[in-house]
């Protein structure tokens, strides 16, 4: 199941919308005998994939796969089929799917006679496929801040500038982060100062544009804004639309609610450290990644602003999920380890 978990992570920018799913199939011996994830919606399940490499060495072994496999048809026929006209004799399932839509999987086997077991390494691959089960819990988007800093943690320097702090490796990975949500938000300080167009820019590759929300309490985002142009849809979310806090700013947990309505499910948190310390102050960020560039300034902006914490005992704690480098500068991406009440 560990490795299935480690397989699951290969889509985690090409898959969204759909879940991060990886699976193994061993064959009655107990040997390796497929391996296989979800790499993008339309493409084959994880199963497939596995069961595809497996072949005939599939039939009367174990299908270790992270999450229960799906029962309906959707761009691909049921995975329980396959798995059924395999004639793998057990499967073992990590998570059960909260989908109505595709659940079922798991009752379906075992009337076909399949082993089922469910529940191994729950937390570990809820974990790893946090980004696809959370709404389900939630019933909001699951949310994401994206920082760029420099090792003092500063996000620009006391002049305002901040363009580069990390190099091109890292913009680009942060393009293709951007390419795997469906909504990124800014506070519309970002915009005024920065006027960034927000797109998800890939080269050789087709990216639906995600929607792009310009947190702007007063409806001060100018009408020239590149953030207004037709490259991608965008919402300019006020608070008169939205509804207001106790502060008069927009209320950003209605915001993700109206998201949640409108569809939307992942979304990039991509603003500045006011914006970002409101989120961590409502308790509505669920992973963050972090660039940090081998780079000082000594002053200027923090790459966090006033986000709820006056002692060291109120600290938000991070659980370290990777750390990687991504050309010269590093990147960390961590969840906090309880989402802190406003």
């Amino acid at each position: 199941m560990r490795r299935a978990i480690e397989l699951s992570m290969n889509g985690a920018h090409t898959t969204p919308p759909n879940p991060d799913v990886g699976c193994v199939v061993l064959d009655a011996t107990g040997a390796t005998a497929g391996e296989g994830w979800h790499e993008r919606p339309g493409g084959p399940h994880a199963e497939i994939d596995a069961l595809t490499q497996a072949g005939e060495r599939a039939r009367g072994g174990t299908a270790v796969v992270t999450l229960e496999p799906c029962d309906h048809t959707g761009r691909t026929g049921p995975c329980t089929d396959a798995l059924i006209a395999a004639g793998v004799a057990r499967v073992v399932v990590a998570v059960a799917d909260p989908n109505p839509v595709a659940a079922g999987g798991a009752a379906t086997l075992r009337a076909a006679g399949v082993d089922v077991e469910v529940g191994v390494l729950t937390d570990e691959a809820t974990s790893a496929n946090a980004r696809w089960l959370t709404p389900f819990r939630t019933h909001r988007p699951f949310v994401v801040w994206k920082f760029a800093a420099t090792l003092d943690g500063r996000s620009a320097a006391a002049d305002g500038t901040s363009r580069w702090i990390t190099g091109e490796d890292a913009r680009a990975d942060v393009h293709r982060l951007r390419a795997a949500v469906d909504t990124v938000v800014v506070g519309s300080g970002t915009v005024l100062a920065d006027d960034p167009r927000l797109t998800a820019r890939l080269d050789g590759a087709a990216v639906a544009p995600p929607l792009r929300v310009v947190v702007d309490s007063a409806g001060t985002t100018p009408a020239t804004a590149r953030v207004r142009d037709d490259q991608a849809p965008t919402w300019i979310a006020t608070a008169d639309e939205v509804g207001a806090a106790s502060d008069g700013r927009v209320d950003l947990r209605k915001l993700l609610d109206q998201l949640y309505e409108r569809g939307r499910r992942y979304v990039l948190l991509e603003g500045g450290p006011t914006l970002a310390g409101a989120f961590w102050r409502a308790g509505l960020i669920d992973r963050v990644v972090g660039y940090v560039a081998p780079a000082l300034l000594g002053s200027g902006p923090a790459a966090l602003a006033d986000a709820g914490v006056d002692t060291i005992d109120a600290a938000i704690r991070l659980d370290v999920a990777d750390v990687r480098m991504v050309g010269p500068d590093l990147r960390i991406t961590a969840t906090p380890r309880e989402h802190r009440k406003a």
